[in-house]
């Protein structure tokens, strides 16, 4: 889903463009698309999460305000003010009992992390180790996503208008892989995955 959400609406914004449907008007209907599909997710599970709000929040208020605006830059600039606000997000959760990287990875890894696949709650619980590498992984894809939003709004407001979108997705692919690349290294360094690490001496011990 968040692969369609990023590359429908770039794909379907260059339809309309090419089919003669201006700049502005191209990109107000290309960005509604991914608060439809939240909504149309929502529908069908029948429970609204924190990222499907944020998602059909963002969307309602870009398409309401660039259309008082009427500016199409405006409209480029949303998936800037959208990965800002995940940033700040992802940086704010560093404060909470568990950060949000720890229930994005946790869903990927718990089973497979640990001396005996330990469920992630008894992890949390007794390593300090464990809860500080899942906060500084939240540092470090919030200051990266803040970043992005940063050349995002740059790109936005300097570049030829139809080339933004195009490179607003690439830039999206390449956030990702880096972050991979940049988090599994850290991981790799802490012991995460190695369940015979320090990370794990105390409930080895225990």
């Amino acid at each position: 889903m968040m692969l369609l959400d990023t590359a429908a609406p770039i794909g379907l914004y260059y339809l309309l463009h090419s089919l003669g449907v201006g700049v502005f008007l191209a990109l107000l209907i290309s960005a509604v698309v991914p608060g439809l599909s939240t909504l149309a997710q929502i529908v069908r599970h029948r429970r609204l999460d924190g990222l499907g709000a944020f998602m059909v929040g963002m969307t309602v208020a870009s398409a309401g305000a660039a259309l008082i605006s009427g500016s199409p830059r405006f409209l480029l600039a949303k998936d800037g003010w959208m990965t800002g606000i995940a940033g700040l997000w992802l940086l704010v959760s560093t404060r909470r009992t568990r950060p949000v990287v720890f229930y994005f990875a946790r869903a990927l890894l718990e089973g497979r992390v640990g001396p005996a696949g330990d469920s992630w709650d008894y992890l949390w619980d007794r390593l300090p180790g464990f809860r500080r590498v899942w906060r500084v992984a939240s540092v470090i894809w919030g200051v990266a996503t803040i970043a992005d939003a940063a050349l995002r709004f740059v790109m936005a407001y300097t570049m030829p208008v139809n080339a933004v979108p195009g490179l607003n997705g690439a830039q999206y692919a390449v956030l990702f892989v880096a972050l991979q690349v940049i988090t599994n290294i850290y991981y790799h360094r802490t012991g995460l995955y190695n369940p015979r690490s320090a990370l794990y001496a105390p409930i080895r011990s225990g």
